[in-house]
């Protein structure tokens, strides 16, 4: 008994074995991406509390959305700050306007959308169906709800709207869950914070002093609210979404993991069990992390998530979900099996030892080279800044990861002469779209303590692709919750609307496809949340094309 106790814990202390095992990471031909956030006036600084992080509080925070807010056809980003403990208002967030011709200007101030508080994440989504992209904002505090009044701004509505909440929350997503026309808003609740009753500096990592860390602090529980025509009505309760046992959230996914039509959660929890929460298409929900085998890794020990990601990486047209995870454990990949049940497949797929020595928050599926399948990628950074005392080889900065995905196993990019991915920083929250509508997919990384990386893609869009907005109808307006496939060359690219994902930030709010060399686009046929199914056949590529629910193409970008 005793032998096999022992092995049990070398096991979980070790990095899980590939088989075969990882091959040797490989530098690109050449840099894919460029960092040009500060040259194209992406400059604000994050601001984290205090340098040595004594509080939790202090390590966490910093995502982003992407938007196009003023309905101009390009893509705007809303970063979100921090704040100090004895500043508790901070120094305010960022909604940086896409000019169109690659910079980018701060007009949050000016709009009324600067915020307020120690912010965490952002998503967007067309709440109020107007016809234009609104914001919700998590906080330490209490939450915003940004309404997009057009010229006139933003107006906080919040409090007013029923969805402002009073407690640490993170994650959020927004998804028709009832299948009525109009997103409703899951948002996830991290821990219970109050710093006079916290031990600044109260805990041990590997020998040094460090924050308490979520175990040390109860859980906060997470909060679902209806949309009711434009106000929102919390129904954590009556729709089976509250836990007996509420996890540390982070990372949400509003999607639908069983194919059957209507929108599932998946919220990734630091230190305790993940769920996913199934939705019954009765107006209730039923927690089946367990069964579906995405609660634990197969090592079967809760893991800290962090970020999350949805993606077809095998190319089987069933999406996947990624989660990044604390240092000593591995990233993990969920595949989708089918009919709701997953596997690990983190090993399978070459991702068991690439992590292991990093702490991972952001990430996202894309590919990065239009070839026509996903690549990877992770952002990282540690949470300890006394970490480096600790002797154990893991620094504070980190480099981010992008991972090349060579028919479905995953291959790490490493520098070559320069970083792939830019210097190692703290990173936290990571936004994929293709901000200059040139048809590959470009890079935000949100920095703690530091200003945001903006890594503009310079290669991928030698190779083809299409791009597809939806406007909803009878479906909500972003089309927010709709599955797309693509069929082309004899291959089918599926491809889901989500408004929240990654750690704490919001995507590109359109489809992006890459076609290596096809020059045609056989069909595309769309599944509205309402479950209208529509096709287009015979499309042009290299283009954004606009689909109307009610019609067929509404126009092109």
């Amino acid at each position: 008994m005793k032998v096999r106790i022992l092995f049990f814990l070398l096991l979980a202390c070790s990095p899980p074995e590939e088989q075969p095992l990882d091959s040797a990471p490989t530098a690109p031909e050449q840099s894919h991406f460029v960092d040009v956030g500060a040259e194209v006036g992406l400059t604000k600084v994050h601001t984290g509390g205090s340098a040595e992080k004594g509080y939790i509080a202090e390590a966490k925070g910093g995502g982003a959305a992407w938007l196009d807010f003023d309905g101009d056809g390009d893509l705007d980003l809303y970063w979100v700050n921090g704040a100090a403990l004895d500043d508790a208002q901070g120094g305010g967030n960022a909604l940086y306007r896409n000019d169109g011709t690659s910079g980018f200007v701060d007009v949050a101030n000016s709009l009324n959308a600067a915020g307020r508080g120690w912010g965490m994440g952002a998503v967007s989504a067309d709440y109020d169906n107007d016809g234009d992209a609104d914001l919700y904002v998590t906080n330490l505090r209490a939450n915003i709800l940004y309404r997009n009044d057009g010229n006139e701004g933003f107006a906080e509505v919040g409090g007013e709207a029923g969805a402002a909440g009073a407690a640490w929350s993170t994650g959020a997503a927004f998804g028709d869950y009832d299948r009525d026309g109009d997103v409703d808003l899951y948002v996830a609740g991290y821990a219970e914070f109050e710093p006079e009753k916290i031990p600044r500096l109260g805990s041990q990592w590997k020998g040094v002093d460090v924050f308490v860390g979520p175990l040390g602090l109860a859980p906060e529980g997470d909060s679902f609210y209806r949309n009711e025509a434009g106000s929102f009505v919390e129904v954590t309760e009556e729709t089976g979404l509250a836990h007996p046992e509420p996890g540390y959230g982070f990372g949400v996914l509003f999607v639908d993991v069983d194919d059957d039509g209507d929108v599932d959660l998946y919220v990734a929890n630091d230190s305790t069990p993940n769920f996913l929460w199934r939705n019954e298409g009765d107006g209730t929900f039923a927690e089946v992390g367990l069964q579906a085998q995405v609660a634990y890794g197969a090592m079967g020990h809760s893991q800290a998530g962090m970020g999350v990601a949805w993606g077809d990486y095998d190319g089987d047209a069933r999406p996947d979900i990624f989660s990044t995870h604390f240092e000593d454990d591995y990233n993990t990949l969920y595949r989708n099996e089918g009919e709701g049940l997953f596997a690990d497949a983190s090993v399978a797929a070459g991702l068991g030892r690439t992590s292991f020595h990093l702490v991972g928050f952001g990430t996202g599926f894309f590919d990065r080279d239009n070839d026509g399948d996903l690549d990877l990628l992770v952002a990282n950074g540690h949470v300890y800044p006394q970490i480096e005392r600790a002797g154990s080889g893991t620094s504070y900065a980190q480099p981010n990861q992008l991972l090349d995905n060579r028919a479905g196993r995953f291959e790490l990019l490493l520098p070559s002469g320069e970083d792939v991915l830019g210097p190692a920083k703290v990173s936290r929250g990571s936004a994929i779209a293709d901000y200059d509508n040139d048809g590959d997919l470009d890079i935000l990384v949100t920095n703690l303590d530091d200003r945001p990386a903006l890594l503009r893609n310079d290669v991928g869009n030698r190779q083809n692709w299409l791009g597809v907005e939806l406007v909803g109808r009878e479906s909500n307006r972003g089309g927010i919750g709709a599955r797309l496939r693509l069929a082309a060359g004899g291959k089918v690219q599926v491809r889901d609307i989500i408004s929240g994902s990654s750690f704490l930030s919001s995507e590109d709010p359109r489809a992006h496809f890459g076609l290596g060399q096809i020059e045609r686009v056989d069909s595309l046929q769309v599944r509205w949340p309402s479950g209208v199914v529509q096709v287009l056949k015979n499309l042009r590529i290299n283009q954004y094309l606009v689909v109307e629910e009610d019609g067929s193409e509404a126009g092109r970008r």
